[in-house]
């Protein structure tokens, strides 16, 4: 079964590294498009109203270059720390362990992201076009 499952590999990552770099893009366009609520809501978060301006471009152009799978893993890293943040800071501490329907974005997100870092963008990428990397 794991050699089935071995040929499905570069479909695997690259779909996941497509699924992410969406999600992204989308999170990222709406912040970057509605700056004013978005630093309300930072602060309202706790952090400064000016992280409105590093998050939604970072989103944005992160998520654009997983979807071109163009340094992915510096983008992966990224995208994984800032969910990673945003899951400590912001929703763990509305909930308890348990209430998972709480914060399973971010951490879903985290995960996804930081295995992007750990696995590549894969063969169908720019990163392997351009750089032979990501296989």
């Amino acid at each position: 079964m794991s050699r089935f499952g071995n040929w499905f590999r570069p479909l695997g990552i690259t779909l996941l590294r497509l699924a992410v770099g969406v999600v992204f893009l989308s999170h990222g366009i709406e912040k970057v498009t509605n700056l004013n609520q978005w630093q309300q809501n930072f602060v309202h978060m706790g952090f400064p109203a000016q992280t409105a301006f590093l998050i939604g471009p970072l989103e944005t152009i992160a998520g654009s270059l997983l979807i071109l799978g163009l340094v992915s893993r510096v983008a992966g890293l990224l995208l994984a720390g800032e969910m990673l943040v945003a899951l400590i800071r912001v929703h763990l501490p509305s909930g308890p362990i348990t209430h998972v329907s709480g914060y399973q974005l971010p951490m879903m997100l985290s995960a996804a992201a930081f295995g992007i870092f750990c696995f590549g963008a894969g063969p169908v990428s720019l990163d392997c076009l351009l750089f032979g990397k990501g296989k």
